[in-house]
C-alpha cells in the first residue's frame, strides 16, 4: 500500500479520507489538530447558543471505526521536507508516497494588531464557544449596570464582514434581540435602555459574491429586522472598547465579532515560488503542486488558474473544497490503474444565504434562478441538514432547529468555561 497523508481534517480532508475507505492501494493517515471534524457553516448558530457543539462535530476516530486503512493523528502541522517525502508533525514525524494539504483558511486581520488582539473571530469551535461565552456574560453584566453609557456599550454589537457569515449572525443576533432578551433579561427592557446591532462592509453592497437581487433583499431584510448596515466603510482599528471606522466615525462597543477575511498560511519547508496570492498553494489542473510529483493541495488553500471562468482562483467556498477532493480522489485510483488523470472542473451548484426566521436568499445558476423567503429558507436548511457528516448530527440538528422554530428560543445558553 502507498501513504497517503492528510494535513486537515475539514471538508476536503475528510471527503477524500471516506472516498478511499477499504482501499487495497492506499492507506491514508489524517492529521489534525483537533480530534473531531465541525462543519463551519453553522458555527454561528453554536455562538449564539441555538446549536449544541456535538450537533456540528465528530469524532475523526469514531469516523474511522472499522476502517483498516484509514488511520488519525491528532498532531499540529510544523513542516513539509519534500526532499526525504515526510512531515514534521509537534509530536512526531510521518513518512508519505503523497501528501494532501486541506487546511482550509484562517482569519485575516490585514495586519491591524488590536483587531487580531480584540475581536472576535468565528473560523473554529473554540471561536463559537469564547463568542457564545461573552454574549451571555456581557448581557449579564448589562442587566446590572448603572451607568447608561455603559450600558449601551454593552448593548452595542458591530458584525465587520458583509459575507454570508456575518449576515447570518446579524440575522440571529436581530431576531434573539427581539424575542429572546425581552424574556430572559427583563431588566434590558423599558425606556432608557439603548442597543445596537451594526453590520459594517468595505463594498457597495451585501453578500457582494450573489446576484444583485439577493444583495437587495438581504439589506432590505435586515434593516426591517433592526440591524444598521454601514456599507462602503471598513474597520481601521479597534481599541480601548471603541471601533473606528474609515469615515472617522466611532462606535463604542464591547463586542466587535470579526468576520471580514480569510487568508491560507503557507507551509513551512515550501519554497516561495510555489506560494501565490493570499498565501495559497499553486497547484494544476490536477491539484497538484506546481513543480512537484507528489504533493497536492485542495480547498481554501490552493490556487488553482487553469479555467477561463476563475483567472484569479476558484472561490474560497466549501463546494469548491469538495468537488477538488471528489476529483483527487479519483485520480489517485487512476494513477493505480495506469489511467489518464481528470483535470479539476468547477460546477457552480449556487450560493445562499440565510438572514433570519423564514428569511433567506439564494442564486440558482441553471437555470439562473434567484429565490427568496421562506423557499429560499428551506433550501438552505435542507442542504446545511444534508452536508452534515453523519445521521447522528443530522438528527440532532434537526430537533434542536425544530424546537428553536416553534418556540423562537432555545436552552442552549449556558455560559461555561472549562
Amino acid at each position: 500500500m502507498e501513504k497517503i497523508v492528510v494535513i486537515g481534517g475539514g471538508f476536503a480532508g475528510i471527503i477524500i479520507a471516506k472516498e478511499l475507505a477499504h482501499s487495497k492501494d492506499y492507506s491514508v493517515t489524517l492529521v489534525d489538530r483537533n480530534t473531531y471534524n465541525f462543519f463551519p457553516p453553522l458555527l454561528y448558530q453554536v455562538a449564539t447558543g441555538f446549536l449544541e457543539v456535538s450537533n456540528i462535530s465528530y469524532p475523526f476516530r469514531k469516523l474511522f471505526t472499522h476502517k483498516e486503512n484509514l488511520h488519525f493523528r491528532m498532531g499540529e502541522f510544523l513542516e513539509v521536507v519534500p526532499g526525504e517525502n515526510k512531515v514534521i508533525l509537534s509530536n512526531g514525524e510521518l513518512s508519505y508516497d503523497h501528501l494532501v494539504f486541506a487546511t482550509g483558511a484562517g482569519t485575516n486581520y490585514f495586519g491591524m494588531e488590536n483587531l487580531k488582539q480584540n475581536a472576535l473571530p468565528m473560523k473554529t469551535v473554540n471561536d463559537a464557544l469564547e463568542l457564545r461565552n461573552h454574549f451571555l456574560l456581557t448581557m449579564e453584566k448589562a442587566s446590572v449596570a448603572t451607568n447608561a453609557a455603559e450600558r449601551t456599550k454593552m448593548l452595542t454589537i458591530v458584525v465587520a464582514g458583509g459575507g454570508p457569515t456575518g449576515v447570518e449572525i446579524s440575522g440571529m443576533l436581530a431576531e434573539m434581540k427581539k424575542y429572546i432578551v425581552p424574556k430572559d433579561y427583563p431588566e434590558l427592557t423599558g425606556r432608557g435602555y439603548e442597543s445596537h446591532i451594526y453590520l459594517v462592509d468595505g463594498g457597495k453592497a451585501l453578500l457582494a459574491p450573489m446576484s444583485k437581487e439577493s444583495q437587495h433583499d438581504t439589506y432590505e431584510e435586515l434593516i426591517k429586522m433592526g440591524v444598521e448596515v454601514k456599507l462602503g466603510l471598513t474597520v481601521t482599528d479597534y481599541d480601548n472598547d471603541i471601533v473606528s471606522l474609515s469615515n472617522g466615525d466611532k462606535i463604542a462597543t464591547n463586542t466587535l465579532v470579526w468576520a471580514a477575511g480569510v487568508t491560507a498560511t503557507a507551509p513551512k519547508g515550501l519554497p516561495p515560488e510555489h506560494i501565490g496570492r493570499g498565501k495559497r498553494m499553486l497547484v494544476n489542473e490536477f491539484n497538484r503542486l506546481v513543480g512537484m510529483d507528489n504533493i497536492y493541495a485542495v480547498g481554501d488553500t490552493s490556487l488553482q488558474t487553469h479555467e477561463a471562468a476563475w483567472p484569479n482562483g476558484h472561490p474560497q467556498l466549501a463546494q469548491v473544497a469538495i468537488q477538488q477532493a471528489r476529483n483527487l480522489v479519483k485520480n489517485f485510483k487512476a494513477i493505480k490503474k495506469g489511467e489518464t488523470l481528470s483535470s479539476f472542473s468547477y460546477h457552480d451548484k449556487g450560493t445562499m444565504a440565510i438572514i433570519g426566521r423564514n428569511k433567506a436568499v439564494a442564486d440558482l445558476p441553471k437555470p439562473k434562478l434567484h429565490l427568496k423567503g421562506f423557499i429560499a429558507w428551506f433550501i438552505w436548511i435542507f442542504v446545511h441538514l444534508m452536508s452534515l457528516v453523519n445521521y447522528r448530527n443530522k438528527l440532532r440538528t434537526l430537533y434542536n432547529w425544530t424546537g428553536s422554530y416553534f418556540t423562537r428560543d432555545q436552552s442552549l445558553r449556558m455560559i461555561i468555561r472549562p
